[in-house]
């Protein structure tokens, strides 16, 4: 066990963690030796005081085998294991079993023997052996002699914050991977200046460029040698900075050379205090729809053609069909008066002349009546 030197190491040691002074902030130099004794009891009462008030730390003293000599009421919360249970036992205890048989306790004592400090984070054991988190600062204490008495170890329980960094961390890769794994569209990250920082696959499949390529580069090389001359990649991050965000179709060219017709957004990222910081820019290659597009465009036109085409010949057919009529009941009648009239009669080369013009008219229907059946 540890004597009352010992734990006034603990004391010492615990007031400079936390910054308070050794005397409680009173001068004793001008005290007697009656006087002095009773301030440094006092002041030893306050530091107990104080270290037996930390809750949030588990302080306590090792001898130099790593058997616990103290036990604050920090080290009872974080652990489970009030005094009686674990002074005058290794801390080995408070590890884990495979940490144990891995030799962690001891080397953690040895490399702050052997460095003045050891610090590091790793899972410590609760009496329910439920596991948490903690930050272990290790400390060795020596005498006047510089011989070692024992250790002073610092705990502090950090699995909430282990867990929310696993959470966002989760979340990080959940998002990278779902980025990845778009292939159809290329999503990728410029800095402010317009330079590549990212690159997903959808953007190694649009644009060509394997990621190695094209990370450092800046993005205005996608754009056509007209369009980087009128300045339009500068346009694009300006109004995306101004405004939150660009979008507009337009030509790109991918690594082979080749365009391609795409649709493109680009958003604006800023930190929490409103300044752009970044962009993130989303292009889909829209060649192929464009392209159906206009097939379907001239499909809908040549449909359009076809139906007036149809409407003319339905109505062609009806005229010709009336008019047909007409003509038959004109040269029917034509007929009839050449046939009644004498052979040597002025007029029948007027009425020759009648018949031949029906005639004509005849021919001219039939072949209205032609188109109106689409024949040749």
């Amino acid at each position: 066990m540890a004597g009352n030197g010992f734990y006034k190491f603990e004391l010492g040691l615990a007031r400079e963690k936390l910054g308070t002074s050794a005397s409680g902030g009173r001068r004793v130099s001008n005290l007697s030796k009656e006087d002095r004794l009773a301030a440094a009891q006092a002041d030893e009462g306050r530091s107990r005081l104080l270290l037996e008030g930390i809750s949030d730390y588990a302080i306590y003293m090792l001898e130099p085998g790593g058997i616990v000599a103290s036990w604050n009421e920090g080290a009872r919360r974080l652990t489970g294991y009030d005094a009686y249970e674990l002074i005058g036992q290794n801390f080995s205890q408070l590890y884990g079993p495979e940490d144990r048989l891995a030799g962690k306790p001891q080397e953690a004592l040895q490399t702050a023997e052997r460095n003045g400090k050891f610090e590091g984070e790793g899972w410590y054991l609760r009496k329910n052996a439920e596991r948490f988190w903690a930050n272990i600062v290790i400390d060795p204490i020596r005498d006047r002699s510089s011989k070692l008495i024992g250790f002073a170890n610092i705990v502090r329980d950090l699995t909430e914050r282990r867990e929310a960094e696993e959470a966002l961390r989760r979340s990080e890769e959940q998002l990278r991977i779902l980025i990845q794994g778009v292939t159809d569209y290329a999503i990728f990250m410029l800095d402010r200046e317009g330079t590549i920082v990212s690159w997903n696959s959808g953007a190694q499949k649009i644009k060509g460029y394997r990621p190695d390529e094209i990370i450092g580069k800046h993005f205005s090389q996608f754009y056509t040698a007209d369009d980087r001359a009128a300045g339009v990649p500068q346009t694009a991050l300006e109004t995306a900075a101004r405004t939150g965000k660009y979008e507009k179709e337009g030509w790109r060219v991918r690594k082979d050379g080749t365009a391609f017709f795409a649709h493109v957004v680009i958003d604006a990222i800023r930190d929490d205090d409103g300044k752009v910081i970044g962009f993130a820019k989303v292009t889909r290659d829209m060649t192929e729809r464009r392209q159906s597009q206009k097939a379907l465009d001239l499909a809908r036109e040549q449909l359009m053609q076809s139906q007036k085409l149809e409407s003319l010949g339905q109505l062609t057919g009806g005229i010709a069909h009336d008019f047909n009529n007409l003509l038959m009941a004109i040269l029917g009648s034509l007929e009839i008066a050449r046939n009644r009239m004498p052979s040597d009669s002025p007029l029948l080369r007027f009425i020759d002349n009648a018949i031949s013009g029906a005639q004509r008219g005849t021919s001219l229907t039939q072949r209205m009546l032609a188109f109106s059946r689409r024949q040749v």
